[in-house]
């Protein structure tokens, strides 16, 4: 299991296991988030079967699929309140962790300074510079 944490109240990481849902929770998190389409690939783990672990070891699971580069202001919108809400620390997790780091930025743009959210997610291991253009856009809709 990679974990890449983000700050002190998001870590991402790539695709996790049943297995790896025990560890997660002796690490102190609090809530686990999915934002991987159950099914997206063959071979991958069930959601059912991820959030049955997490319950079992008394995380919260919210389950938020969101497709592979087509995220959109809704999912966004989704993703903002979720995460201000749920319990910390969190643990978001899809394929490779990008898309949760993008969910976190275009999120974290409405009340964070871009360069600040660049930076966190350049030392987390993601460069997502590229999102320039809606972080911004993002950033409007403050409030």
């Amino acid at each position: 299991m990679e974990l890449r944490k983000i700050d002190d109240q998001i870590t991402v990481a790539p695709q996790i296991s049943v297995e790896d849902v025990a560890e997660i929770a002796r690490l102190g998190f609090r809530t686990l988030v999915a934002n991987r389409p159950d099914q997206e690939e063959p071979g991958q783990p069930a959601m059912s079967e991820i959030e049955q672990a997490a319950k079992a070891q008394g995380l919260e699971w919210i389950y938020l699929p969101v497709a592979s580069g087509h995220i959109t202001d809704d999912d966004v919108d989704r993703f903002a309140p979720m995460i201000q809400q749920a319990e910390k620390p969190v643990l978001a997790f899809c394929r490779s962790g990008t898309r949760c780091t993008v969910l976190w930025a275009l999120s974290a743009a409405r009340t964070t300074p871009a360069t600040d959210i660049v930076s966190k997610a350049r030392n987390a291991g993601y460069d997502i510079s590229g999102l320039a253009p809606r972080l911004a856009q993002q950033a409007g809709k403050q409030g």
